[in-house]
């Protein structure tokens, strides 16, 4: 009887945390990936061969620990010379392969620097990150593969998660038919969580390139668009362009019903790599977001979030050779690394200012 009556206190029990079971998904968020001049000069092992993947050495660790990596890649991949930094940045494939490697699995693509190798560069760009393995979004080669593969949808773990990438402008060079660049256009945005909500995604995310420039406070128009795309949807938005940090904040909006629906909005994650000199551009913040769905449940919700901080070193090796680092500011010096002290000093007032300016945001140690 005894016996009896453990096996179906067991059997209950089993059956409680099963309906109970949920599912976790660990997104990680970087900022502006730049191609200054001094970024191709330094990745150029020999003439025309170039390896950007010293890069991302010490950071590659924590974006493999996420089950998904994304970023925002500000600049054109063309496939062949010239390669230049600012005002229009093209790139080295190697760039590509570089980031792969480190363990980038998404890379949103709309931002005023894509078409920087107008609609060739934009047709490259996209067939170079599909070639390395990347899903990718925000520009397309022409309206029928917009139609096709937008939202972008991402499965993993179970999940179901639908993407969407804007920007703002484009530096006034006009797209080239029949490219596509993703603009901050609000009746498009509409229908296109729309079309998201109908294809009944776990999640929605909005990438977003927006705001002012190197300022760490976003703006009215940066919230009023926040509130846009929740109202529209939106689970999560996560902002670039400012290359500075800014705010991550809980956002509430008022329904037509008299609802209300919040999300969280990272207004921008600043800069993950880049030969920027402005104050605070020396670096950004991975954004890490865990999503939890209970089985049964038609939709996901964030977790626990919160932030890592990403410093940009530029050592100085024999002979004046230098490389650009993204390195996790809160692990300190890498054991391996020389930095003097005045590095030293530089990236621990970046850690203090970052740390200073999301007080209350909880900081990870992936």
């Amino acid at each position: 009887m005894c016996s009896r009556f453990l096996s179906v206190l067991l059997l209950s029990w089993l059956a409680l945390n099963v309906q109970a079971q949920t599912d976790t998904l660990r997104l990680l968020f970087a900022g502006d990936i730049m191609g200054h001049s001094m970024q191709i000069k330094s990745a150029e092992v020999s003439p025309g061969v170039y390896d950007y993947r010293p890069c991302f050495r010490y950071i590659s660790p924590t974006l493999e620990r996420a089950d998904i990596a994304l970023g925002n890649l500000e600049l054109t991949l063309p496939g062949q010379p010239p390669y230049t930094g600012y005002p229009m940045f093209r790139s080295p494939d190697a760039l590509g392969v570089a980031l792969r490697e480190a363990g980038f699995d998404v890379l949103v693509t709309a931002n005023n620097h894509s078409n920087d190798a107008r609609g060739k560069g934009v047709v490259s760009t996209i067939e170079t990150l599909r070639r390395l393995g990347f899903q990718q979004t925000g520009t397309f080669k022409n309206p029928r593969e917009r139609d096709l593969f937008y939202p972008l949808m991402i499965y993993q773990n179970g999940f179901k998660i639908a993407l969407l990438n804007y920007t703002y402008g484009t530096n006034g060079i006009p797209t080239d038919p029949p490219t596509i660049v993703n603009m901050l256009d609000t009746a498009q945005m509409a229908a296109d969580l729309a079309e998201a909500r109908a294809r009944r995604p776990h999640f929605i995310i909005a990438f977003v390139h927006w705001g002012s420039e190197y300022q760490t406070e976003e703006n009215a128009s940066q919230r009023q668009l926040a509130h846009f795309l929740i109202r529209n949807g939106a689970d999560l938005i996560v902002g670039a362009h400012p290359h500075v940090v800014q705010p991550i904040k809980v956002e509430t909006v008022m329904l037509s019903d008299g609802s209300r629906r919040s999300a969280v909005v990272a207004y921008s994650l600043g800069n993950f790599i880049s030969n920027q000199q402005k104050i605070g551009t020396d670096g950004g913040i991975l954004f890490g977001v865990e999503l939890l769905h209970r089985e049964g449940v038609p939709r996901a919700e964030v977790g626990r979030y919160g932030y890592v901080p990403v410093w940009r070193y530029v050592h100085r090796g024999a002979q004046g050779k230098t490389t650009f680092y993204a390195l996790p500011a809160v692990k300190g010096v890498p054991s391996d690394l020389p930095m003097p002290q005045e590095a030293i000093r530089a990236m621990e007032n970046f850690l203090e200012r970052t740390r200073a300016h999301l007080r209350g945001v909880e900081e990870w140690d992936w």
